[in-house]
């Protein structure tokens, strides 16, 4: 399994940004599974579960690592999946919501380690508007990267997006200085 692998093909977009296919994805995640524990976790019968583990398989996101009596066991092809492709309709629409999942999941953070959040809503947007800046503003320099062929690893990708979020961070100055004021530190 590879640590990082950057998506830049809309078509594999379009593949995980179904609901069913992305639930998966993020179950495989936890660890490697059968279609019948898939299967059970999201509640939908074998022939659909097996259907969309294959669609996942033929994109590249999951493969089949052994098989346990009957049974094949799949996992994802990748820890970590960036998702840096060109913007069509589809692929817009999966990086919005993703976005706004991130950003739900983001303020639960803060606020299960105890910031106070003065206005939530205030925040999220905020913070989608941010991280929907920064995503677009690094498209090419992580599609330049995901061309060359290097592969990375999960703290290499990290340390880069960070890089690039400094560099555009004069840019984002003033949103900082509002966000600082919605978070009790």
């Amino acid at each position: 399994m590879k640590d990082v692998v950057i998506i830049t093909d809309p078509r594999v977009v379009r593949v995980i940004s179904d609901h069913t296919r992305f639930k998966i994805l993020k179950l495989l995640r936890k660890g490697p599974m059968t279609i019948n524990e898939l299967s059970d976790e999201i509640k939908k019968d074998r022939t659909t579960v097996y259907r969309h583990v294959k669609a996942l398989e033929r994109a590249g996101l999951v493969e089949e690592i052994e098989v346990q009596g009957n049974e094949k066991v799949y996992a994802r092809s990748a820890r970590l999946f960036l998702v840096k492709a060109e913007p069509d309709e589809s692929v817009e629409n999966f990086r919005k919501s993703y976005i706004q999942i991130e950003v739900e999941r983001l303020v639960d953070i803060l606020e299960e380690a105890g910031f106070k959040i003065k206005d939530r809503d205030k925040l999220m947007e905020m913070a989608r508007d941010i991280l929907n800046k920064i995503e677009i503003s690094s498209q090419p320099a992580i599609k330049k990267i995901s061309g060359s062929g290097i592969e990375l690893t999960e703290i290499e990708l990290f340390h880069l997006l960070n890089m690039l979020v400094f560099l555009q961070s004069c840019d984002l100055c003033k949103h900082a200085k509002r966000i600082r004021e919605l978070i009790e530190f």
